[in-house]
C-alpha cells in the first residue's frame, strides 16, 4: 500500500529579524523539503519580510500586535497535514523537525513538543531568570492539568492540523502555553522529545516580568474556563 503524503506547514511570527530569517527558512527547506510551506506572520520595520518572500514564504504583514496574534495568524493559513510552530531567532534545532513529523505520520502522537529543558541541567542559552521561570510554569502546568510535562513555553512543535483546526486560541503572550495543555486537557496524545536551544540571534522583544505576569495568568485562567473543542 502507498504511504500517504503529508503536507508540512512551518508557521511563525517575525518582527525586526533579517539577520537569523534566511538561515531559518534555508534550514526549513533543507530538513524538511522545498515543497513546505513557510507561513509568517510579520511586523518589521526592517527587510525581514523582503528576504522572507524571495525564499519562497507566504508572508502576512500585520501591525504589532504580540507573538500569540502573530502566531495564531500565521495557523489559520497554514495548509498543511502536519503543521509546526518555531520561532524566527534561529534557537531551535530544525534538523529534529523530521523526527517530529515521523512521530506525527506513525501515530505515535497528535502533538510532538520540544523540550528545552527535558533531562537537563543548566541551559546555557537561557538567563537564569528565565530559567527559572520555564520550569516554574512546567511543574504549575503539569500539576494543574494532569499531564508530565517539562518545558510548557517552548515555541517549537509539530501538530497534525486537526488538532490546530479543532481548538479554539485565545491567548497572546501565553499562546505557547495554551498550544501544550488545550491539546493534552482535551485527549490528543502529546509527547515531549529533548531538544538542544541555542541562543538567539538579534535582540529579544520580550519583557520578562510582563511575559511571566501574562503566563501565569494563562495557566491559572483555564482551571475556571472551560476547554472545549470546536463545534
Amino acid at each position: 500500500m502507498k504511504r500517504k503524503e503529508f503536507r508540512l506547514s512551518v508557521c511563525f511570527g517575525s518582527m525586526d529579524e533579517e539577520k537569523a530569517i534566511e538561515k531559518v527558512i534555508n534550514d526549513i527547506h533543507r530538513y524538511l523539503g522545498k515543497d513546505t510551506e513557510v507561513v509568517v506572520t510579520d511586523s518589521s520595520s526592517d527587510r525581514t519580510p523582503g528576504v522572507a518572500e524571495r525564499l519562497g514564504a507566504k508572508v502576512i504583514r500585520q501591525p504589532p500586535r504580540g507573538y500569540g496574534v502573530a502566531l495564531r495568524t500565521a495557523l489559520e493559513n497554514a495548509t498543511g497535514d502536519i503543521v509546526i510552530t518555531t520561532d524566527c531567532d534561529d534557537t531551535y534545532p530544525m534538523e529534529i523537525a523530521p523526527k517530529m513529523v515521523e512521530m506525527i505520520k506513525n501515530g505515535e502522537a497528535d502533538v510532538v513538543s520540544g523540550s528545552r529543558l527535558k533531562g537537563k541541567g543548566r541551559v546555557p542559552a537561557m538567563t537564569y531568570l528565565n530559567e527559572f521561570g520555564n520550569r516554574v510554569f512546567a511543574l504549575m502546568t503539569s500539576v494543574l492539568y494532569g499531564f508530565r510535562c517539562t518545558d510548557a513555553t517552548t515555541g517549537f512543535r509539530a501538530f497534525r492540523s486537526d488538532v490546530i483546526k479543532g481548538v479554539e486560541w485565545t491567548e497572546n503572550i501565553g499562546l505557547s502555553l495554551e498550544l501544550v495543555f488545550k491539546p493534552a486537557v482535551l485527549g490528543y496524545k502529546v509527547v515531549e522529545i529533548p531538544i538542544d536551544y541555542k541562543a538567539r540571534v538579534g535582540n529579544t522583544k520580550l519583557n520578562p516580568f510582563k511575559g511571566g505576569l501574562a503566563m501565569l495568568k494563562t495557566i491559572l485562567k483555564y482551571k475556571i474556563k472551560p476547554i472545549k473543542k470546536k463545534d
